[in-house]
């Protein structure tokens, strides 16, 4: 017992003097600030389950899961308000919106794509449903040609001349499933971000009107899962969000070279970019908003992070980011000067 006892004592007294000095309440300990000058300056809650963001003068076009359209009006950042929900003849889940002229089309997976009438943003009219371009992962607009990713069945593509309207045209078989794509300026080449299987690159400069052979001319392997895809066309660089292997850089001026010059993976799993300035703006699911200085290819550095619960896709103006984040609706993050 009296051991026991000596014990006790000893190890009081051992922690007493490890103690000594140290903060002793969470107040005293400064956290860094991580957060690189971005910071929130509203939360809106949307009426559905936010997953990608368009913005249009003050308008935000919010597609939301289930809940199909929100419209909502940011001329006053401090009240954002809801002008319109469309979900009258929206069906499946809409995950990604893009938009030609006053049309908003809503990629919803099994149900193809979604085409909306907005001219009158107040009363939005669903034109088409239900489409033939499904599984409709993701859009890319080109001209007058509305590029839609259908995962295993890769590209198809559709003529919006008549944009309430759009008219299936011809289609590309990718390698893997396709999810996100992009052309360049030209519209000589199509990049496709093509899941597991990295990144594919297509001659489509002998387009046809849709209808055209576009064969593959160049690939690059990515470790994760190749979600989206934007590009920076006077370097001929590409930058990949690429699940859980976070973003990956790719040089693609050499259609027989395509390889990776550079990554970055902080944690999570990338789901969406953009890029400004030499920086990268990542959405990463349950890692918030990233932001990494690219301005090194080949040593890319996170510069700050934005908490969210579970960001999708996003948009951004001169002043601000828009996050469309599953849980917490539509996030409003202001952006540091000179940024």
């Amino acid at each position: 017992m009296k051991k026991f006892e000596l014990f006790v004592l000893l190890f009081i007294g051992l922690n007493l003097l490890w103690s000594c000095g140290k903060p002793t309440t969470p107040e005293t300990v400064v956290p860094p600030d991580i957060s690189g000058g971005y910071k929130i300056v509203n939360k809106y809650v949307t009426s559905g389950y936010a997953q990608d963001v368009l913005k249009k003068d003050n308008l935000l076009y919010v597609a939301q899961g289930e809940g199909g359209l929100e419209i909502v009006d940011v001329a006053e950042i401090e009240n954002p308000e809801t002008v319109s929900i469309a979900t009258d003849g929206v069906r499946g889940y809409s995950t990604k919106v893009a938009m030609y002229d006053t049309v908003v089309y809503l990629a919803a997976g099994s149900f193809g794509v979604t085409v909306i009438d907005v001219a009158n943003p107040s009363e939005p009219i669903v034109t088409a449903a239900n489409t033939s371009m499904k599984p409709a992962k993701n859009m890319h607009i080109m001209g007058i040609y509305l590029f839609t990713a259908v995962s295993e069945l890769g590209v198809k593509i559709a003529d919006i001349s008549y944009p309430t309207v759009p008219n299936p045209k011809g289609d590309i078989s990718t390698s893997g499933y396709a999810q996100g794509m992009t052309t360049t300026s030209d519209s000589a080449l199509l990049l496709v971000a093509c899941g597991e299987m990295g990144l594919s690159v297509y001659d489509i400069s002998d387009f046809q009107e849709g209808y055209g052979i576009y064969p593959r001319i160049g690939w690059c392997d990515t470790p994760g899962k190749a979600e989206n895809i934007i590009i920076k066309e006077d370097e001929s660089i590409a930058f990949m969000a690429c699940g859980t292997a976070g973003l990956q850089i790719i040089d693609y001026a050499d259609t027989n070279n395509v390889h990776i010059i550079g990554s970055f993976d902080g944690g999570g799993y990338a789901k969406d970019l953009l890029y400004r300035n030499q920086k990268i703006y990542q959405t990463v699911e349950l890692g918030g908003l990233q932001i990494i200085d690219v301005s090194d290819y080949s040593n890319p550095t996170i510069i700050g992070v934005v908490d969210t619960e579970f960001s999708l896709g996003l948009e951004m103006d001169e002043d601000y980011i828009y996050v469309a984040d599953e849980i917490e609706g539509l996030i409003i993050i202001s952006i540091p000067d000179g940024h």
